[in-house]
Protein backbone atom coordinates (compact mmCIF):
# COMPACT_ATOMS: atom_id res chain seq x y z
CA UNK A 1 0.00 0.00 0.00
CA UNK A 2 1.38 3.14 -0.52
CA UNK A 3 2.39 5.52 2.64
CA UNK A 4 3.35 8.52 3.49
CA UNK A 5 6.56 8.78 6.06
CA UNK A 6 7.04 12.52 7.19
CA UNK A 7 8.60 14.25 10.09
CA UNK A 8 7.02 17.65 11.45
CA UNK A 9 10.33 19.40 12.34
CA UNK A 10 8.73 20.58 15.94
CA UNK A 11 10.89 21.06 18.67
CA UNK A 12 11.54 17.90 20.98
CA UNK A 13 11.63 17.98 24.45
CA UNK A 14 14.93 20.03 25.23
CA UNK A 15 13.98 23.13 23.02
CA UNK A 16 15.97 21.94 20.93
CA UNK A 17 15.03 22.62 17.02
CA UNK A 18 15.25 19.50 15.62
CA UNK A 19 16.98 19.67 11.78
CA UNK A 20 14.55 19.56 9.12
CA UNK A 21 14.21 16.41 7.24
CA UNK A 22 13.38 15.94 3.58
CA UNK A 23 9.86 16.29 2.63
CA UNK A 24 7.47 13.15 2.74
CA UNK A 25 8.21 10.30 0.59
CA UNK A 26 5.21 8.58 -1.09
CA UNK A 27 5.47 4.58 -2.30
CA UNK A 28 3.98 4.38 -5.78
CA UNK A 29 4.34 0.53 -6.34
CA UNK A 30 1.40 -0.50 -6.21
CA UNK A 31 0.23 2.49 -7.89
CA UNK A 32 2.32 1.57 -11.14
CA UNK A 33 0.83 -2.50 -10.73
CA UNK A 34 -2.43 -0.78 -10.70
CA UNK A 35 -1.91 1.37 -13.66
CA UNK A 36 -0.73 -1.85 -16.07
CA UNK A 37 -3.88 -3.72 -14.32
CA UNK A 38 -6.23 -1.06 -15.93
CA UNK A 39 -4.01 -1.05 -19.34
CA UNK A 40 -4.27 -4.47 -19.87
CA UNK A 41 -7.85 -4.91 -18.65
CA UNK A 42 -8.66 -1.93 -21.00
CA UNK A 43 -6.58 -3.64 -24.18
CA UNK A 44 -8.20 -6.80 -23.68
CA UNK A 45 -11.98 -5.56 -23.37
CA UNK A 46 -12.19 -3.08 -26.49
CA UNK A 47 -12.94 -4.39 -29.59
CA UNK A 48 -10.49 -3.72 -32.66
CA UNK A 49 -11.72 -2.32 -35.75
CA UNK A 50 -11.24 -5.05 -38.56
CA UNK A 51 -10.08 -3.73 -42.19
CA UNK A 52 -12.63 -2.77 -44.10
CA UNK A 53 -11.92 -4.98 -47.60
CA UNK A 54 -14.13 -5.83 -50.12
CA UNK A 55 -13.76 -9.82 -51.52
CA UNK A 56 -13.39 -9.80 -55.44
CA UNK A 57 -13.38 -13.36 -57.26
CA UNK A 58 -10.17 -13.47 -58.92
CA UNK A 59 -9.78 -15.58 -62.77
CA UNK A 60 -7.65 -18.58 -62.12
CA UNK A 61 -4.09 -18.16 -63.03
CA UNK A 62 -3.63 -21.10 -65.63
CA UNK A 63 -6.27 -19.51 -68.13
CA UNK A 64 -7.11 -21.29 -71.12
CA UNK A 65 -6.39 -18.46 -74.23
CA UNK A 66 -9.20 -19.50 -76.68
CA UNK A 67 -11.97 -18.50 -73.98
CA UNK A 68 -15.04 -16.61 -75.75
CA UNK A 69 -15.00 -13.06 -74.51
CA UNK A 70 -17.26 -11.80 -71.74
CA UNK A 71 -19.64 -10.26 -74.45
CA UNK A 72 -20.30 -13.64 -75.78
CA UNK A 73 -21.33 -14.69 -72.26
CA UNK A 74 -24.17 -12.43 -71.58
CA UNK A 75 -27.51 -11.89 -72.27
CA UNK A 76 -28.43 -8.47 -74.39
CA UNK A 77 -31.45 -7.93 -71.60
CA UNK A 78 -29.11 -8.61 -69.02
CA UNK A 79 -26.07 -6.66 -69.47
CA UNK A 80 -24.74 -3.47 -68.67
CA UNK A 81 -21.37 -2.06 -69.36
CA UNK A 82 -19.51 0.48 -67.29
CA UNK A 83 -17.11 2.07 -69.30
CA UNK A 84 -14.49 4.39 -66.80
CA UNK A 85 -13.26 7.38 -68.30
CA UNK A 86 -11.36 10.19 -67.65
CA UNK A 87 -12.86 13.34 -65.21
CA UNK A 88 -14.37 11.39 -62.78
CA UNK A 89 -17.11 9.80 -65.68
CA UNK A 90 -18.72 6.99 -66.59
CA UNK A 91 -20.19 5.69 -69.49
CA UNK A 92 -23.06 3.16 -69.66
CA UNK A 93 -24.22 1.02 -72.48
CA UNK A 94 -27.15 -1.23 -72.03
CA UNK A 95 -26.98 -4.26 -74.30
CA UNK A 96 -23.71 -5.41 -76.28
CA UNK A 97 -21.35 -2.57 -77.06
CA UNK A 98 -21.21 -3.40 -80.73
CA UNK A 99 -25.35 -3.13 -80.80
CA UNK A 100 -26.72 -1.25 -77.80
CA UNK A 101 -30.38 -1.43 -76.50
CA UNK A 102 -29.66 2.01 -74.67
CA UNK A 103 -26.89 4.28 -74.78
CA UNK A 104 -24.20 5.27 -74.48
CA UNK A 105 -24.70 7.37 -72.10
CA UNK A 106 -22.71 9.74 -69.69
CA UNK A 107 -23.02 10.17 -65.99
CA UNK A 108 -20.50 11.07 -62.95
CA UNK A 109 -20.47 8.96 -59.84
CA UNK A 110 -22.70 8.96 -56.98
CA UNK A 111 -26.31 8.65 -55.91
CA UNK A 112 -27.52 11.28 -58.61
CA UNK A 113 -25.66 9.79 -61.25
CA UNK A 114 -24.18 5.73 -61.56
CA UNK A 115 -26.43 4.67 -58.77
CA UNK A 116 -29.55 6.25 -60.06
CA UNK A 117 -28.76 3.59 -63.35
CA UNK A 118 -28.07 0.84 -61.65
CA UNK A 119 -30.91 0.90 -59.41
CA UNK A 120 -33.34 1.34 -62.16
CA UNK A 121 -31.60 -1.47 -64.14
CA UNK A 122 -31.55 -3.71 -61.72
CA UNK A 123 -35.27 -3.12 -60.90
CA UNK A 124 -35.97 -3.41 -65.09
CA UNK A 125 -34.12 -6.31 -66.03
CA UNK A 126 -35.75 -9.27 -63.92
CA UNK A 127 -39.31 -7.74 -65.76
CA UNK A 128 -37.41 -8.17 -69.40
CA UNK A 129 -35.31 -11.39 -68.24
CA UNK A 130 -37.90 -13.67 -66.95
CA UNK A 131 -36.17 -13.16 -63.37
CA UNK A 132 -33.13 -13.41 -63.92
CA UNK A 133 -31.05 -10.60 -62.08
CA UNK A 134 -28.86 -8.11 -63.99
CA UNK A 135 -25.10 -8.24 -65.24
CA UNK A 136 -22.58 -5.17 -65.11
CA UNK A 137 -19.60 -5.40 -66.70
CA UNK A 138 -16.96 -2.81 -65.36
CA UNK A 139 -14.43 -1.97 -67.96
CA UNK A 140 -12.08 0.26 -66.84
CA UNK A 141 -9.66 2.77 -68.92
CA UNK A 142 -6.25 3.48 -69.14
CA UNK A 143 -7.19 7.29 -68.31
CA UNK A 144 -9.52 6.22 -65.16
CA UNK A 145 -7.92 5.84 -61.95
CA UNK A 146 -8.13 3.33 -59.03
CA UNK A 147 -10.28 5.34 -56.71
CA UNK A 148 -13.05 5.47 -59.91
CA UNK A 149 -12.82 1.37 -59.75
CA UNK A 150 -13.33 1.77 -56.01
CA UNK A 151 -16.04 3.88 -56.21
CA UNK A 152 -17.54 1.59 -58.66
CA UNK A 153 -17.53 -1.72 -56.87
CA UNK A 154 -19.03 0.44 -53.89
CA UNK A 155 -21.64 1.22 -55.66
CA UNK A 156 -22.08 -2.48 -56.32
CA UNK A 157 -22.01 -2.92 -53.36
CA UNK A 158 -24.22 -0.10 -52.02
CA UNK A 159 -26.51 -1.34 -54.88
CA UNK A 160 -26.93 -4.95 -54.25
CA UNK A 161 -25.35 -6.20 -57.03
CA UNK A 162 -24.32 -9.50 -56.96
CA UNK A 163 -23.20 -10.49 -60.59
CA UNK A 164 -20.23 -8.49 -61.97
CA UNK A 165 -17.38 -8.24 -63.51
CA UNK A 166 -14.01 -6.35 -64.08
CA UNK A 167 -12.76 -6.46 -67.78
CA UNK A 168 -9.93 -5.54 -70.37
CA UNK A 169 -11.66 -2.62 -72.32
CA UNK A 170 -11.53 -3.18 -75.70
CA UNK A 171 -10.46 -0.79 -78.62
CA UNK A 172 -14.22 -0.06 -80.02
CA UNK A 173 -14.73 1.01 -76.20
CA UNK A 174 -11.97 3.06 -75.59
CA UNK A 175 -13.64 4.90 -79.51
CA UNK A 176 -17.29 5.21 -77.58
CA UNK A 177 -15.28 7.25 -74.69
CA UNK A 178 -13.96 9.21 -77.01
CA UNK A 179 -17.20 10.52 -78.72
CA UNK A 180 -19.05 11.01 -75.83
CA UNK A 181 -15.30 13.38 -75.21
CA UNK A 182 -14.68 11.05 -71.39
CA UNK A 183 -11.32 9.74 -73.02
CA UNK A 184 -9.26 13.32 -72.28
CA UNK A 185 -5.21 13.08 -72.13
Amino acid sequence: MAELNQDSGKKGKGGKVRSKKNGGKVDLTAMVDLAFLLITFFMLTTSLNKPQAMDVAMPDKNKVKDEPQPDLLTADNRSLTLLLGSDNKVSVIYGQVKNPIEGPTTVGYGADGIRKVLLEKKAYVPRVAGGKDLIVIIRPSDKSTQRNLVDILDEMKIVDIKRYMIAKISPEEVEVLKRDNIYND
